[in-house]
């Protein structure tokens, strides 16, 4: 069962690799981006490293965030 949760977490790792890569928006970036920690934290926790992955995990949200204002706004906006 450990095997099919591994296999399961890399291909959510590598879908949101290769959507990141596929995207032309800058939001679609981001958002794979995110789709890529989803499966890179599995492994994280599973060779132990809680303070780290409790630490990205309120990292990457906060920091997704504020590039997405970032991004969204205008040269008008300046």
């Amino acid at each position: 069962m450990d095997d099919l949760l591994v296999l399961l977490f890399a291909a959510v790792a590598l879908i949101g690799a290769v959507s990141a890569h596929l995207q032309r928006d800058r939001f679609g970036k981001l958002i794979a981006v995110g789709i890529v920690f989803g499966g890179i934290a599995p492994f994280i926790a599973a060779r132990g490293y809680l303070d780290v992955l409790i630490a990205v995990s309120l990292i990457v949200p906060v920091t997704t965030i504020i590039i997405l204002l970032i991004c969204r706004r205008d040269a008008n906006d300046a």
